[in-house]
């Protein structure tokens, strides 16, 4: 059981995460200092350090020289995100703002000390600082560390223009949908890229208010604006020499935008309230799951830092789209949590592993990750079954060609489904053969559907439901 030490001089703080710790099968030690930290432990004895950035006497970043090499994750307030970047410079793993939410910290958590295991299982791994909060993460030994489960054409195909893409120094723009993975994309193009030494800078432009993300990026002036009573570094900055990767652009202010044209266009930044500019030397790696284009025409993008930003076009797939990676990526997901809840006797059941395969994930990677954590945590027997899974399969979720378990159709419209028929075609023609003797419950049980389900397919494919009493024409 990994063994943690808590460095938190807010008591209340220091309780609430040690409990949630120990309720996911974590060995929590707690201290309100660094010299409390050192009196009573030895700190490289720790699997991991958790530790405020501001604490009474030394700060938090001492923990880093003490541990001697065992991972140090710093907590900060918001304002202090800056010194957070700074403490990662300083050698700190990664960095978790405050206040944060509980999965934040579970997932930082877990990935840091999955990591640092790999490590130890594969030596010399490049090594950078990165504020990465995904988690589908392996090791590919053959390849070098491209960092995703998975080996679909679509995949393949990816990896193979990862490796050619990352020893340059072009911008990136990584497409797809939520959750599917982006930033372990950004991760291995920084990897395997000259660039690895030095820091990975990621940055959510979605969880930056409007009001401050041109500081957070590009620094300020003190008098810059109302509060700033210092000069401060932008992330910007922090990322010189290395990557900075900015996560859902789509969501930056077109002022800020202007900015960052001029940092692709001339190498250099200006802090706001600045006259001045100086030098950088960054790569960018951009992610967004919108359409930039589109947004370019009707002027919420600009153009210009389009065409920046779209010399090399990574696009990843949806996790439906990835046929068998879907079961591999779950079990690889239910191995890790039966590891950390100490459990070894778990397997899916036959109906949860078909389940897998149908689901559409919407939410992908992240949404399936999600659920077979819950899964592992209230399954009480060895087999998790479809409903600790908390999906619903419904007829979206079924293959194109799966139609097995469905009626079949009688009478005029009938024929029974083949290659050709598709689902949305067979749905069609089944509810407008039977829905004047059924009733919506009969119908939507016939199919094997929600009722929920059956009006959204009718919304969907303009089949409105025939009141009582209505004749055909």
């Amino acid at each position: 059981m990994p063994h943690i030490l808590i460095v938190e001089d807010e008591t209340i703080i220091r309780s609430a995460l040690r409990r949630l710790l120990e309720r996911n099968q974590y060995q929590v030690s707690e201290a309100g200092s660094v010299q409390e930290a050192q009196e009573r432990f030895s700190i490289p004895g720790f699997d991991l350090i958790v530790s405020d950035l501001r604490l009474p006497g030394a700060p938090g970043t001492e923990l880093i020289k003490l541990a001697q090499g065992k991972p140090v994750l710093i907590m900060t307030s918001y304002a202090s995100l800056r010194s957070a970047v700074d403490s990662m410079k300083m050698g700190a793993v990664d960095y978790i703002a405050k206040p944060f939410d509980h999965d934040e910290m579970l997932q930082a958590v877990a990935r840091i000390l999955r990591d640092r295991q790999e490590a130890r299982q594969v030596p010399n791994t490049p090594a950078s600082a990165t504020t990465g909060r995904s988690s589908e993460k392996v090791v590919d030994n053959s390849n070098g560390e491209i960092g995703i489960i998975g080996s679909c054409p679509a995949m393949l195909e990816m990896y193979s223009k990862i490796r050619k893409v990352a020893p340059t120094s072009s911008n990136v723009l990584i497409q797809g949908e939520s959750g599917t993975g982006k930033e372990l994309v950004a991760r291995a193009l920084h990897n395997l890229s000259k660039r690895a030494k030095a820091p990975l800078i990621s940055v959510n432009c979605a969880a930056i208010p409007e009001s401050l993300i041109e500081s957070e990026l590009f620094g300020h002036e003190k008098g810059a604006f109302t509060g700033a009573s210092a000069g401060r570094a932008g992330l910007v900055e922090a990322a010189d020499g290395g990557t900075l990767f900015l996560d859902e652009i789509g969501e930056l202010p077109l002022e800020a935008q202007a900015r960052l044209l001029r940092v692709l266009q001339e190498g250099e930044i200006r802090r706001v309230g600045s006259v001045q500019s100086q030098k950088v030397d960054v790569r960018l790696i951009a992610a967004t799951h919108r359409d930039l284009k589109g947004l370019s025409k009707v002027g919420q993008f600009r153009e210009d830092l389009y065409y920046r930003l779209h010399v090399i076009a990574l696009k990843l797939p949806a996790l439906r789209e990835r046929g068998s990676d879907v079961s591999e990526i779950a079990n690889a997901f239910l191995k890790r949590q039966c590891t950390r809840m100490d459990r070894d006797d778990l397997h899916f059941a036959p109906d949860a592993e078909q389940a897998i395969r149908h689901y559409a994930w919407p939410g992908n990677v992240r949404e399936l990750e999600n659920a077979i954590e819950r899964a592992v945590i209230l399954c009480e027997s060895t087999a998790i079954s479809t409903e600790l899974l908390g999906i619903d399969i419904e007829l979206d979720d079924l293959g194109e060609d799966d139609f097995s378990g469905l009626p079949a159709m009688t009478g005029s419209n009938s024929n029974e489904p083949t290659e050709d028929l598709s689902l949305e075609d067979y749905f069609q023609h089944f509810v407008l053969e039977h829905q004047d003797h059924m009733t919506e419950t009969e119908l939507a049980r016939k199919l094997g559907i929600s009722r929920k389900c059956l009006w959204e397919r009718r919304q969907r494919l303009g089949i409105p439901r025939r009141k009582s009493g209505a004749t055909t024409g």
